[in-house]
């Protein structure tokens, strides 16, 4: 049974990524048709077709591997420079046919000359006004925009939904001065925590001072304390200077002393930046504190959340590279490493299976793993670089800009904005997401993370 339901968590993330996919996609198609250009093929997935069916000038299909997919807008390249294009051919009907010529010098001109080519080997002179390259520059950002903005919207409603009913649940020290819930009996290194202690392992700080759990700890180095938070500041800015810990047992005032060793720790539970602090080694009674919101509250959350994702990005390759040296072994994966799709499906699985996850519990993480992978989609979509959308939207954008700084100075129109020349970057581009791609998925394979971790 429990492989059963691992099963199930696994199909119902890849079914919820594929149904993000063809939202994406739609973002894209349903404009580019809205604003009269000429969308040949929707796709979801790469490689070879699966199934596919005509549905009048737009052919509709699922292809074999399915880690993204495409539709194809006529016109995406303009012919070209003079000397790449022969515009001197008209049809019967006096159309003019544009034939885009081949050229042969250089890599990267030939790269751009054949993609060129090959663009406009399918296009027909009755396309001659549907074509992308020639819709205004706003269109073509509302275009492209279009998918990565769907992604965006679908993890605002669905982290809405979940803020709204579940909440947000974090676990709160109690109010007032601190109870001792957990006395740490060894100092365990921050990257090994959870293991049990050993023997070489020296004793914490909180055991040499004498502290149990059910003690209130009422002052730190003569100064009272009043809650969780003050002798936390306390004790991380203490170092490895002496401390004297006044405490309360079974209604009798105790005094016990000993030096607060300097641990690597995490700044905080959102900030895991390992720095040297004071440690004592206990954790104070807690509560489930659970905070709601409207469409107001998680636009905030979002915000953060676009923050962190916007850090993370900047950080991928890195951490990429880490997962590579954890595949050959050099060293172990973090568990703050990114995750393919294939990472994201074993995750759903053990939730699903595991045992002692109540149901809205694992329905709620499910949620929020969803919701977390369409705003990294979305927002990744949105940098500026070919062959993302945000390529496309910075073209765009710089043509409108190129045309009115034009138009402000009396000069002649620089017409529109070539994306073919960036072909090269975005091969580059391309190549490097396919690598990082299949690092994860073979990471997520030979070391995947697990809720353990």
């Amino acid at each position: 049974m429990t492989g059963l339901f691992y099963l199930l968590g696994v199909l119902i993330f890849v079914v919820a990524i594929l149904a993000s996919i063809g939202l994406h996609e739609l973002g894209h198609m349903i404009p580019a048709k809205r604003f009269g250009g000429k969308v040949t093929q929707y796709f979801i997935g790469f490689g070879p077709t699966v199934w596919s069916k005509q549905v009048g000038e737009t052919e509709y299909g699922v292809k074999a591997i399915p880690l993204g997919g495409y539709v194809k807008i006529v016109g995406m390249l303009p012919p070209g420079a003079e000397d790449l294009a022969d515009e001197v051919t008209y049809d019967a009907e006096g159309n003019q046919v544009v034939k885009v010529r081949k050229s042969n010098t250089g890599m990267f001109t030939q790269l751009i000359s054949d993609a060129r080519a090959a663009e406009w080997e399918l296009i027909t002179p009755e396309d001659n006004d549907r074509l992308f390259y020639k819709m205004a520059w706003w269109k073509k950002v509302i275009v492209m925009a279009g998918g990565p903005t769907v992604n965006l919207l679908i993890a605002f409603f669905i982290f809405w939904g979940v803020f709204a009913t579940y909440g947000q649940r974090s676990v709160e020290p109690e109010p007032g001065p601190p109870v001792i819930d957990t006395v740490s009996e060894c100092i365990i290194p921050f990257d090994d925590e959870g293991r049990a202690c050993t023997s070489s392992d020296p004793a914490s700080p909180a055991v040499e001072a004498g502290l149990r759990p059910g003690d209130v700890i009422t002052s730190f180095n003569g100064t009272p304390v009043a809650n969780w938070d003050d002798l936390r500041t306390m004790i991380r800015g203490n170092s490895d200077g002496e401390a004297v810990i006044g405490y309360e047992r079974d209604g009798q005032e105790l005094t016990g002393t000993t030096s607060t060793t300097v641990e690597a720790r995490p700044t905080s539970g959102t900030d895991l930046t390992l720095r040297q602090v004071g440690f004592l080694g206990v954790t104070p009674t807690s509560y489930i504190a659970v905070e709601t919101g409207g469409p107001i509250y998680t636009l905030d959350q979002m915000g953060t959340m676009t923050v962190d994702t916007v850090k993370a990005l900047a950080t991928l390759p890195v951490k990429v590279w880490g997962v590579a040296e954890a595949i050959v072994g050099v060293e172990e994966r973090k568990i703050d490493s990114p995750v393919s799709i294939v990472g994201g499906g074993r995750l759903a699985g053990e939730t699903v299976s595991h045992e002692e996850f109540p149901v809205r519990e694992k329905a709620v993480f499910l949620l929020m793993m969803i919701a977390g992978f369409n705003l990294f989609i979305g927002l990744f979509n949105f940098i500026p670089l070919l062959p993302l959308d945000g390529g496309h939207i910075a073209g765009a954008l710089w043509e409108a800009l190129r045309r009115g700084w034009a138009r402000l100075w009396g000069r002649p129109d620089p017409g529109y904005v070539d994306v073919a020349k960036l072909l090269p970057i975005a091969y580059c581009v391309a190549a490097s997401l396919l690598v990082m791609g299949v690092v994860l998925i073979v990471g997520d394979l030979v070391v995947p993370l697990h809720l353990e971790s």
